[in-house]
């Protein structure tokens, strides 16, 4: 589920690139979707600042992504799929949630928050990266996710304090620092009890290859819990 084209106001095209290699790898058969809404705003990258009077559509972006072969999110159901995952960005806490203006009282796009439930529900798995575990701790309740470290140390972790607002969203922040202190994006962070799989990505200051190796962690333990 993609989010636009572009960290600032989209999807991680590094992370959603990612997953689809890890996917592909794995033998999954894939599709794409993302909501026909308009963007929050759009971000030109070159400057980092809101390029004013222009507008953009979430799905029309995020078709870039996937080389045209995309759905509106409304298409999405559980019978047709085994799993569903979301790349970070911060298009996931501006387009698919209201995060990035209104933290723990932020609300999430209904068709978002629709497939997260019934997915949830169908017991089939769910797999977040970066900050998109936000919104399965918004929407699942008590459900385990991990988006790095709870402490900035040093600038390593600039986005430490999301940790915090996922307690405040309801969710459980998981901490391994025994493996994120060696290698930190090998691993993911398994909710066996609600099937979500989730890892860091670019909420840390790291390498690409780190963050490539974190994503195919999040995305084998999603094809594993698949049972297929």
């Amino acid at each position: 589920v993609l989010s636009g084209c572009g960290v600032y106001d989209g999807t991680e095209i590094h992370e959603a690139s990612a997953i689809l290699v890890h996917l592909s790898r794995g033998g999954a058969e894939v599709q794409m979707y993302a909501p026909d809404v308009p963007q929050m705003h759009v971000i030109d990258h070159s400057k980092g600042q809101p390029a004013e009077a222009e507008s953009r559509n979430v799905l029309v972006e995020s078709a870039r992504i996937a080389r045209g072969k995309i759905a509106s999110l409304a298409k999405l159901t559980t019978a047709d799929h085994d799993a569903v995952i979301f790349p970070g960005g911060f298009g996931a806490a501006k387009n698919l949630s209201t995060f990035a203006v209104d933290g723990k009282d932020c609300k999430v796009n209904r068709e978002v928050e629709r497939v997260l439930k019934d997915f949830h529900k169908a017991g089939k798995p769910i797999g977040l990266c970066c900050i998109s575990p936000v919104l399965a701790a918004k929407v699942l309740s008590g459900a385990e996710v991990t988006v790095g470290h709870e402490e900035e140390e040093g600038g390593k972790w600039p986005y430490a304090g999301t940790a915090g607002a996922i307690k405040e969203l309801g969710g459980k922040h998981c901490v391994k620092e025994a493996v994120f202190s060696l290698t930190p994006f090998y691993e993911a962070h398994v909710d066996t009890k609600n099937k979500v799989v989730t890892t860091p990505a670019f909420m840390c200051e790291a390498e690409l290859h780190n963050i490539f190796d974190g994503i195919g962690a999040m995305v084998k333990n999603v094809l594993k819990l698949t049972g297929k």
